[in-house]
């Protein structure tokens, strides 16, 4: 057997930034570079080096020598355990700062992209509440601290809330939750003390039995409320009492749903969906465009946001009423239906066939008529013959998820000579590498950073391309 690495301490590490999944970097007196979660950049620590993983030193501050002066004591009663919102001890101000630097890094020092302008990031106005979508778990173990473990605290307790990262058959408790607006508190506390109350069991991830599963809330700037509960059996017995006591409980609600989910993981998007009560959807608007968005729908989470994000695309696309777009990984699409009434044509694809049902459902409730949406992965609809029968793009926007595009399609892409192109990221490192390799053609004329998700390290990125 091989002998166990020490754990080792470096002294006196000084931190100075953002990294990967919201880890602070920094680097001690020797120069040695390590990433540790709960400290800010501008902390000085010893740390306890505690695993080198591809080459890159792990650890746990163990003594602070200097507190950072962008610190401020976080907001919410569940940060220090919940893991949700990593960044609420630094000011708003300072994390808006370092993600500006994490794209400008990404793009030009890592990346190697050209960026002929850097734009200053856009931040939230709202930097809590400002969610319309949240998703929580029941269960019956509750997360413990090491404290409570070492007082032999038991976890058997009904609880409903978030996974600690890593804690798939543990759930920590929430009371407060700082992401998503009233009803929301309001509706999670209501329903579970309603399912204890009615002796419902809570799901057991380990065992996997339990009839309450999940519950999610979307709750939308025209102030509707959409409740989804996924039950692991198909007791109607069991879930119309429930149903019934939350509609009188809570008559705001404007429509309520259920699923069944058996399976041995919480992916809700492969399930049937069945409307109990309401409308079968709720209504979300951006800017003048309304949506139905339902309990599969995929929106963007943040709404008062995504209209920052997509009136930047608009300004960098620059429409003049004439132009042929093409909309790629268009989702319900949502941008290509926001930017439909400054151009000749959307063209859409989006390899979620709900998700075009959505789009073509939403163009016809707008009275838009100047869009197409196909479903298909992108890399096999996007060819020439399509290019042929649509139209060679004037404009094309590229929205990928965080993966970016695949091999195929920025080879397309390179084919098809839009003279303009605006690229819409979740990731800035995989962002860098389409560019890099579209830079075969194009010039990145300017990068816009937009903070969707405040106290998170995600942020998205625009950005505008010009054939050469």
């Amino acid at each position: 057997m091989g002998r166990r690495r020490k754990p080792q301490l470096f002294e006196q590490v000084h931190f100075t930034g953002i990294a990967d999944k919201g880890r602070s970097v920094g680097r001690d007196e020797q120069g040695r570079v390590v990433f540790v979660d709960e400290v800010a950049p501008g902390d000085i620590a010893d740390v306890l080096v505690i695993r080198k993983k591809k080459g890159v030193w792990m650890g746990v501050a163990k003594e602070f020598h200097q507190y950072s002066p962008d610190r401020v004591e976080p907001f919410c009663q569940h940060y220090w355990h919940c893991g949700g919102c990593k960044w609420q001890h630094l000011s708003y101000e300072a994390q808006a700062k370092h993600k500006e630097k994490v794209v400008s890094d990404t793009l030009q020092r890592i990346g190697k992209v050209d960026v002929q302008k850097m734009l200053p990031i856009k931040a939230a106005e709202k930097t809590s509440f400002y969610r319309n979508k949240l998703e929580f778990s029941f269960s019956n173990k509750r997360w413990l601290t090491r404290e409570e473990i070492d007082s032999d605290v038991s976890n058997a307790e009904d609880v409903l809330g978030f996974h600690r990262a890593g804690a798939f058959d543990k759930v920590i408790n929430i009371d407060k939750c700082w992401l998503q607006p009233e009803p929301s508190n309001e509706l999670r506390n209501g329903i579970k003390a309603l399912a204890i109350e009615q002796g419902l069991s809570f799901h057991d991830a380990r065992e996997h039995k339990g009839f309450m599963r999940q519950v999610m809330f979307r709750i939308t700037s025209l102030g509707e409320v959409l409740v989804l509960l996924s039950f692991h059996e198909d007791k109607p017995d069991l879930y119309k009492p429930l149903m019934d006591a939350i509609l009188e409980q809570f008559p705001q609600i404007t429509s309520l749903h259920y699923c069944i989910n058996t399976k041995l993981n919480d992916f809700l998007y492969d399930l049937e969906m069945h409307t109990y009560a309401g409308k079968g959807y709720v209504e979300e608007v951006l800017g003048e465009v309304r949506f139905k968005v339902g309990p599969k729908s995929f929106f963007q989470t943040n709404t008062h946001q995504a209209k920052t994000l997509y009136d930047t695309v608009v300004e960098f696309a620059d429409l003049q009423g004439t132009e042929n777009v093409y909309d790629l990984y268009t989702g319900i699409g949502s941008i290509g239906l926001y930017i439909a009434e400054h151009c000749k044509q959307v063209v859409g694809i989006e390899e979620i066939p709900e998700a075009i049902e959505d789009a073509k459902v939403n163009a016809t409730l707008n009275d838009i008529e100047n869009t197409v949406f196909y479903a298909g992965d992108v890399k096999d609809i996007l060819t020439t013959d399509f290019a042929d029968k649509h139209g060679k793009p004037d404009l094309l926007i590229t929205d990928p998820p965080r993966a970016g595009m695949h091999a195929k399609v920025v080879e397309m892409l390179l084919q098809l000579e839009s003279p303009r192109m605006v690229y819409v990221s979740c990731n800035p490192a995989t962002q860098a590498r389409d560019l890099q390799l579209l830079s075969e053609k194009y010039e990145v004329i300017k990068s816009q950073p937009v903070d969707m998700f405040p106290h998170t390290h995600h942020i998205e990125n625009v950005v505008l391309l010009q054939l050469k």
